[in-house]
């Protein structure tokens, strides 16, 4: 599951500590997943949850058991490393949030297989990622519903791998303006910038060098906006941030069209053209990657955040209060 860790101009617990939460992450999905799991195979899966919930809800200063797994990564400087989960010491706060957010699973409809059950968990992880991208203690940002049926970013996080950084149409502040970008994904060994083309299905998108591009709808045909333009843009932004932080990691720009077809003449330096009749491979390519997390990814990662712009507001006490006992 790819990891969220900036959404638009939403306050992020991944801002806070970018060090800690991937990996924190990564230890609560599997060891709440193991846990779900032997208990669905054993029949006690509602009372495993009625007691989880119990114990959070009832003694609020108890920490989990699970909170023990969860530390702080130690930050090493050679740009070979590598950032596995099992590598952690002893560190278990930050100066924010004296305490993790627990991800609790709740029982919505009673699942008859394994696979009921890990769509079921995956969907509420989802949910639970969408708070971390726009929360942390103290503070929280209005999330738009539309992201909460955004298939887009539903497929991302759910089927991407968990050492998948994720900026979902980031806002960055730039000499004192605001920027949005695009989709950009901080892989251990690339990142891939994704500009999307999506209307109605069947829509097919001529391209060209102009600034404009032709889509045709049935027998309408309606002028669009280039995503060239978007998606070099971001290129350009991200060359001139890596170049002032020494980073080296290489770019990979996808004009991206799940339900449509892309017809564009000629080539393009260094861009993929990914319609509906090569999603399916672009996608499971897209999805093995078996390199861990690497201290050139969180690098990256840390010099985009450093720019960006965030909108939220302080928590008020009786809001602090409601989401200790939510955690």
């Amino acid at each position: 599951m790819a990891q969220l860790v900036k959404l638009q101009d939403y306050v992020s617990r991944y801002e806070k500590d970018l060090k800690r939460y991937p990996t924190q992450f990564i230890r609560l999905k599997k060891q709440q997943w193991e846990r779900t799991k032997e208990a669905f195979e054993k029949g006690t899966l509602n009372n495993t949850w009625e007691e989880t919930e119990e114990e959070v809800i009832e003694e609020p200063e108890k920490k989990s058991i699970f909170s023990k797994l969860f530390h702080r990564k130690k930050e090493e400087n050679s740009d070979e490393e590598t950032w596995e989960p099992n590598e952690i010491d002893e560190v278990n706060t930050i100066a924010d949030e004296p305490t993790p957010l627990f991800f609790e699973p709740k029982i919505v409809y009673e699942p008859q297989t394994k696979e009921d059950l890990k769509r079921m968990y995956l969907d509420q992880l989802f949910h639970f990622q969408l708070k971390w991208a726009s929360s942390t203690l103290r503070e929280k940002s209005y999330v738009d519903p539309k992201f909460m049926r955004d298939t887009l970013l539903r497929t991302f996080m759910q089927n991407l791998p968990d050492n998948y950084f994720l900026f979902y149409y980031p806002i960055l502040q730039l000499k004192k303006a605001p920027i949005e970008l695009d989709i950009m994904l901080v892989l251990p060994t690339e990142i891939v910038c994704i500009v999307m083309l999506e209307e109605q299905n069947l829509d097919a998108f001529i391209g060209s060098g102009d600034r404009f591009w032709i889509r045709k709808s049935g027998k309408e045909e309606k002028k669009v906006l280039s995503p060239m333009i978007n998606i070099n843009r971001m290129e350009s932004i991200l060359l001139q941030v890596f170049k002032k932080e020494e980073i080296d990691l290489p770019i990979r720009k996808v004009i991206l069209s799940r339900n449509g077809y892309i017809d564009y003449p000629g080539s393009a330096y260094n861009v993929q053209f990914i319609d509906s009749r090569t999603y399916s491979e672009w996608f499971s390519s897209l999805k093995s990657s078996p390199s861990p997390m690497k201290h050139m990814q969180f690098k990256a990662a840390q010099a985009i955040l450093n720019l960006v712009q965030t909108t939220s507001y302080s928590r008020s006490s009786w809001d602090l209060d409601s989401e200790e006992k939510d955690e």
